[in-house]
């Protein structure tokens, strides 16, 4: 008897617009990506959210506040494959510059450049790392939402912060819900290269690799994303006890605000990428879909 599938995302920074309004969006975004990249018009699928930005902020974005709104993307503008990257992009020269930093605050455990970013461009993960009550409550949302879905298979896709969230959770429940699997974790617009961000997985959890409790990991990353840093994990996370390998993909994210600018880190520029599509699909096809509220 197969196991009924469920997508399910967690956000990353910042403040969101409402909970019902923002899960929407996400569904929308993977939906437009599967009837435009593989054909897959009207599909069905269970879908649920973790969210988490009322944790941090006492009202969420409304109206003129939400300056970044979920849009399909014109049928007149394709939706590029990683094929058009550029050869050449801004996070390839941050990339080496930052590796040298890498290297250099690993070893010596002084983290000047890292704890100036996350102060100032990563305020809730920066809070995320140095306040225990507010994580172990990020962490328990996301908890919760995997148990009630225990003998589903899973798709988990983590975008931003929510996938150092979603790595701490999933490292906690190798030894807490030894059972629960996850059948396929996407990150997209992952920070999980910052050397600060590395090294706290490394004081909780020991070495950094792949967890136990996933069966396949794909990182996608926009070449011009600064948050990813480096852009591929897969040297910093070692292959899972089982041997599981994090497969890194470089992916163009087309996501442009109602102004015309791009923003190569948002979540639904992320969704509807090809390589999105394709790993939805794929998991949506060898499962049998069941409807929950």
């Amino acid at each position: 008897m197969e196991r009924p599938s469920v997508i399910i995302g967690i956000h990353g920074l910042a403040n969101k617009p409402p909970v019902d309004e923002k899960t929407r969006w996400w569904r929308d975004a993977i939906t437009e990506g599967l009837s435009r990249n593989e054909g897959l018009d009207g599909a069905t699928f269970t879908f649920g959210f973790v969210y988490w930005a009322d944790l941090r902020y006492e009202t969420p974005l409304a109206g003129d506040a939400v300056t970044e709104p979920y849009r399909p993307q014109p049928a007149s503008e394709p939706l590029h494959g990683a094929e058009d990257a550029p050869s050449l992009t801004g996070q390839d020269v941050l990339a080496t510059l930052y590796a040298g930093i890498d290297r250099v605050e690993e070893v010596t455990g002084i983290t000047l450049v890292d704890d100036l970013i996350l102060e100032h461009r990563f305020d809730d993960l920066w809070h995320y790392h140095g306040e225990r009550a507010f994580a172990a409550e990020v962490r328990a949302r996301l908890s919760e939402r995997l148990a009630e879905c225990r003998g589903h298979r899973i798709l988990l896709v983590a975008h931003s912060m929510g996938s150092v969230i979603a790595y701490d959770v999933l490292r906690l429940l190798e030894r807490d819900a030894p059972d629960l699997r996850v059948d396929h974790l996407v990150t997209v617009g992952s920070p999980l290269g910052l050397a600060k961000v590395k090294m706290k997985i490394e004081s909780e959890f020991g070495a950094t690799r792949v967890p136990n409790n996933v069966k396949n990991w794909t990182n996608l990353a926009d070449g011009n994303d600064i948050v990813t840093v480096t852009g591929t994990l897969a040297d910093d996370y070692a292959p899972s006890d089982t041997g599981v390998v994090l497969d890194d993909h470089r992916v163009v994210n087309d996501y442009r605000r109602p102004t015309g600018e791009a923003n190569h880190h948002k979540s639904y520029g992320y969704l509807r990428t090809p390589e999105f599509s394709r790993i939805a699909r794929g998991f949506l096809e060898t499962g049998a879909p069941e409807e929950r509220s």
